[in-house]
């Protein structure tokens, strides 16, 4: 079954919904179930699918 984390497309706006204090973050790849964000307040932080469902941010 594929989640929105399957779809997530570099330039992407997320959130992380277990860490909001990471703030906005930015898709920077999603490559075989990592996804590399960029956060606010947080950096650059690689994440694997499966343990996370991000959040997308509508702008």
């Amino acid at each position: 079954m594929r989640s929105l984390n399957d779809m997530l497309e570099p330039g992407m706006m997320v959130r992380h919904p277990q860490q909001p204090d990471w703030g906005l973050g930015q898709v920077q790849s999603n490559i075989a179930g990592r996804v590399t964000v960029n956060f606010e307040n947080a950096g650059k932080v690689v994440l694997m699918s499966e343990h996370v469902l991000l959040e997308l941010v509508h702008r």
